[in-house]
């Protein structure tokens, strides 16, 4: 269990570390992808959040298959 509460913790760190890095360097980029998916249709958004979630899930595998 402490080594999934681990993984989890690691994953939300990354998450907030790359984040973050994107929006200090380039704000003004952020803007325009929030409206770029403004513009998007709710069902593409939401096969697009799908594919993120799934290739977030195999990248997560992975790692831990390679000792993380």
């Amino acid at each position: 269990m402490a080594e999934v509460l681990a993984t989890a913790l690691l994953a939300l760190g990354l998450v907030f570390v790359v984040e973050g890095l994107i929006y200090a360097v380039a704000p003004s980029i952020i803007e325009d992808l929030l409206d770029a998916m403004r513009r998007m249709p709710m069902d593409q958004r939401r096969a697009f959040g799908l594919g993120a979630l799934a290739f977030g899930v195999v990248l997560v595998w992975i790692a831990k298959g390679l000792g993380a």
